[in-house]
């Protein structure tokens, strides 16, 4: 297949999920659904009694209606749909299984026949934009090896991967839709089983290089707007038998590498790094944004990446999501919020759908601060619970997580708009809106200088931070 490559950005994702793989008995294809057959191009309705998911407002008890979701809507001088650029991901929403390390999968969808063909490929993409049609997104992401099946070879793996990205671009046209961000899936094969671009086999290096090489130039191809790079198993696992500082030497050569292949293609967008701790490795150059940020200026690459901040990867180093996208945004870094949570009584990522409104409200005001994240948007790296099995909840964990940042959009609006907390902060610190406080800040005041006013001023007189009022301000605003 002939590429003309337009626009896109990158997410090269180096992630980990666990798949569970059981055999499951054959199926009459989509049986609940119609009779599709077994043609490539059936285009029959994978979502009967579904139509497109509408604004109803606060007071509506239909579950397959947005409460405060509403596109259109202007908060802060941007529509919605803006502040948010939503997406779908491709393979919790549609190779999610509902297993777990603990659980056999308890989803099969009825327009899955139990195979991982070519044929089924496309029926699942056909399944995806009907989804994101109804429900009324503009993007969805993917992983190459989730959205085509694998081949003995690069070459057929690769000649699979253009039969199902031509589909994708033709239903992407019909639709008016676009990809978020693309990324490789560096992981679920055993050749990467100790890493991808870390990994001590060479052979495995390269595979990988050419892997990230074919799927940024598809993602281009699609006129995707990130490509992401995830963390993880491209960490080392242990330090009694690794070569931390070769490991490290050697992604950031990688990562030059997808820089140059990025401009020789003619991609103009924005390459991302997920930060990932203790999946599954503990000693990680991506554990979190700031360790990222400093590996990202040790190497020299600091100005040619920025940072997918998960939420419950946050959780899992020990942060809040809020403190993850503010030390992103501070550094200039913040580019994509994958929009999940995790179980705080549970010690792993379980990509949960985002409800808690009040960090939603906090994620908003970060957002509100950045001017917003496009090229990047918010993508649902989050599944259904393994009891969830119905293809109606698929709806409706999306709508539960749009209108939860929607709400938290409004929070947001209202606290800026209103004033109080940001003045409240303002006053905290105006002792350095004073000439020496401006010389503090420009660098100006040295210790001896610093000294002798402590001399002259006697014991410091300190304030109170007016915590409780600051939460009193918030919470008025939920």
């Amino acid at each position: 297949m002939m590429m003309k490559f337009g626009k896109l950005s990158l997410l090269i994702s180096f992630s980990v999920f666990c798949y569970v793989v059981i055999a499951i008995p054959e199926t009459c294809p989509a049986a609940n659904v119609g009779n599709c057959g077994d043609s490539d191009d059936w285009e029959g309705e994978f979502f009967p009694g579904i139509s497109k998911i509408k604004y109803e407002g606060p007071l509506s008890k239909n579950p397959l209606s947005f409460k405060w979701y509403n596109a259109e809507e202007e908060v802060l001088g941007k529509k919605m749909k803006d502040w948010f650029r939503f997406s779908v991901a491709f393979w919790h929403t549609f190779r999610g299984i509902g297993g777990d390390p603990f659980g056999a999968p308890t989803k099969h969808w009825p327009w899955e026949d139990g195979t991982n063909s070519l044929r089924m490929a496309k029926r699942r993409m056909r399944a995806n934009f009907e989804f994101i049609n109804k429900l009324g997104v503009d993007f969805w992401c993917f992983h190459d090896r989730d959205i085509a099946p694998d081949a003995p070879t690069l070459e057929e793996t690769n000649e699979n991967l253009d039969e199902v990205v031509a589909l994708a671009q033709e239903l992407q046209i019909k639709g008016k839709k676009s990809v978020l961000w693309g990324t490789a899936q560096l992981f679920m094969h055993p050749r990467y089983m100790h890493g991808a671009a870390t990994s001590s086999e060479l052979e495995v290096y390269a595979y990988a290089a050419a892997q990230v090489k074919k799927a940024m130039e598809v993602t281009h191809y699609l006129g995707g707007e990130n490509y992401v790079f995830w963390g993880g198993r491209e960490g080392y696992q242990s330090l009694l038998n690794t070569n931390m500082e070769r490991e490290l030497n050697h992604l950031a050569r990688f990562f030059e590498a997808a820089i140059a292949h990025k401009k020789k293609i003619g991609f103009n967008g924005t390459l991302l790094i997920e930060p990932k701790p203790q999946e599954p490795t503990k000693h990680q150059y991506d554990w979190d944004a700031a360790t990222t940020a400093n590996f990202l200026r040790k190497y020299g690459l600091i100005g040619e990446f920025k940072l997918n901040i998960e939420c419950n990867h946050a959780t899992l180093s020990g942060h809040s999501c809020h403190h993850e996208l503010e030390t992103a945004r501070i550094n200039g870094l913040l580019g994509n919020i994958d929009a999940n949570t995790g179980d705080p009584q549970v010690g792993w990522d379980t990509d949960q759908f985002l409800v808690d409104i009040q960090e939603a409200t906090m994620i908003m005001l970060s957002v509100i601060r950045n001017d917003g994240i496009a090229p990047g948007g918010f993508n649902f790296d989050a599944k259904l619970r393994r009891e969830s099995t119905d293809v109606e909840d698929l709806f409706i964990a999306h709508i539960v997580g749009m209108d939860t940042m929607a709400r938290g959009l409004k929070n947001a609006a209202k606290l800026v708009e209103d004033g109080s907390l940001a003045e409240l902060v303002r006053k905290r610190y105006q002792s350095f809106d004073t000439e020496i406080g401006a010389q503090i800040e420009a660098g100006k005041a040295d210790f001896d200088f610093l000294e002798k006013k402590t001399k002259e001023w006697g014991e410091p007189k300190v304030s109170s931070a007016k915590q409780e009022l600051a939460e009193m301000i918030f919470q008025s605003a939920m």
